[in-house]
């Protein structure tokens, strides 16, 4: 229903045209000191950035294998829409190295050190698709050379070093965003939309899931015959991990299902359902409370010859409370495919999103108060919209979908998720101390490399 124009000879308002005009002033009083200081941090003093001729973006890559050759796929395809150049690659396994330099072509130079790519004067951005015991290591070295940054989700492998990334995206004023391209799906910008305007009053709760059936376990991805300890700089590979060991192709193919490079279905799938979830609140906040349980109920790795057993659950459930009273339930799986309703529900009203669209159902008891409607449909999600949108931000000097101030409380749900399963606890986090305690306010020391043996 559409607001009309009103006049001294008009009709009185409607019941419903009153509580929506008395909720969308709420919803805007409330936010009024987001609006004053963005959540994305829109209004942060303009950083210097100066670009290559006319505006091109040059560009780097650290990290190629699958996951860093789609990108340097994807931005090559549309390299002359987003006037991108592509010029360096780096990774420790010459054999990726080389087919990412095939992949663009020879003009491009191999570096096996990061930072000898970093020192480039002429990069001004990278695109970072290590594994994710490397993302905060590069990231941070990265901005302090003066570098835009896309890195892949999660942000971080620990909490600290997230916060010691968001620190630093901080001081430099560089754009960063995290790979979960869901961010630059429109239905969760709409969501938004809707949400500020009051559509569904107080959100409540919002519920989402990530799930996957494979009966050879998730991860186990084909060992190839190249991967050799004389291809591999495997200790450059390990980096901080504390757990040192002989090269192993195993872990170097199918990490995500060991701790000491990854949180698993945490750290891999549910970064893709949290961020765009909080995006779509209109107002993301970190968690106050987190509680994770996971599981391995099937031990699907005995059907792939050879592999051992993975250190991370096959199913986890996810339970965060925010500020507001809201609470977000996250679901994920490697065990059954089966997801559940994406919802957000407000005290109002109800989003649901199916067919990438949106729609808004309104609770029995304010239907005579609230239209019910649906959004025109989307695009689907995509990572090439989710790089033009870094490529975009990097030049109005903006803050991107995912950006610094929505990742970092995300890196937070994930972080303290992982921390209440594997140490069976409640998480309580304050966001002005950084500090997790227990629900008795015991204090929980925060993993990191070395906090225990498989780290």
């Amino acid at each position: 229903m559409q607001n009309q124009p009103t006049s001294f000879a008009s009709k009185p308002a409607s019941r419903r045209e009153f509580l929506r005009t008395t909720a969308m002033a709420a919803t805007a009083a409330a936010a009024a000191p987001l609006l004053r200081t963005p959540v994305y941090g829109q209004n942060q003093a303009p950083s210097a950035n100066v670009l290559g001729a006319n505006n091109r973006i040059v560009v780097g890559y650290i990290g190629t294998g699958n996951m860093g050759q789609t990108h340097i796929r994807t931005q090559k395809a549309h390299a002359n829409e987003n006037n991108i150049v592509q010029v360096a690659v780096c990774d420790v396994s010459k054999h990726r190295a080389a087919q990412a330099k095939a992949i663009i072509g020879d003009h491009a130079e191999v570096y096996h050190d990061y930072r000898k790519l970093l020192e480039r004067k002429d990069i001004d951005a990278v695109t970072i698709a290590t594994v994710d015991h490397w993302h905060a290591r590069c990231a941070i070295d990265a901005l302090n050379a003066g570098k835009h940054v896309y890195v892949e989700k999660p942000m971080t492998r620990y909490l600290g070093e997230a916060f010691e990334l968001y620190d630093t995206v901080k001081k430099t004023g560089k754009i960063l965003q995290v790979g979960s391209q869901g961010c630059s799906d429109l239905k969760w910008h709409k969501a938004a939309e809707w949400i500020r305007e009051g559509r569904i009053g107080p959100v409540v709760m919002a519920q989402g899931s990530y799930m996957r059936n494979n009966p050879k376990g998730e991860w186990n991805y084909p060992i190839e015959a190249w991967a050799t300890p004389d291809d591999i700089d495997w200790e450059f590979w390990l980096g901080p991990v504390h757990r040192k060991k002989p090269f192993d192709p195993d872990d170097y193919f199918r990490w995500r299902k060991y701790y000491p490079y990854c949180g698993g279905l945490l750290s891999d799938l549910v970064p893709h359902k949290a961020h765009p979830y909080l995006l779509a609140t209109g107002n993301p906040q970190f968690p106050v409370r987190v509680a994770c349980v996971g599981s391995k109920p099937v031990g699907t790795d005995k059907n792939t010859q050879g592999t051992p057993p993975r250190d991370v659950p096959e199913i986890v459930q996810i339970i965060a409370e925010f500020p507001d009273g809201m609470v977000m339930h996250i679901t994920s799986s490697s065990v059954n495919e089966q997801g559940t309703q994406e919802m957000i529900r407000g005290h109002l009203g109800t989003l649901t999103m199916a067919g990438n669209r949106v729609e808004l159902r309104p609770e029995r008891p304010f239907a005579d108060e609230i239209d019910p409607e649906n959004s025109e449909p989307f695009p689907v999600e995509s990572v090439e919209a989710h790089e033009k949108n870094w490529f975009d931000s990097i030049r109005a000097n903006k803050q991107p979908n995912c950006g610094i101030e929505l990742a970092i409380r995300v890196q937070t749900i994930v972080s303290l998720a992982e921390i209440s399963d594997r140490l069976n606890v409640l998480c309580v986090f304050d966001e002005k101390t950084r500090k997790v305690t227990t629900a008795d306010g015991k204090p929980v020391t925060v993993p990191t490399y070395g906090w225990c043996e498989l780290s």
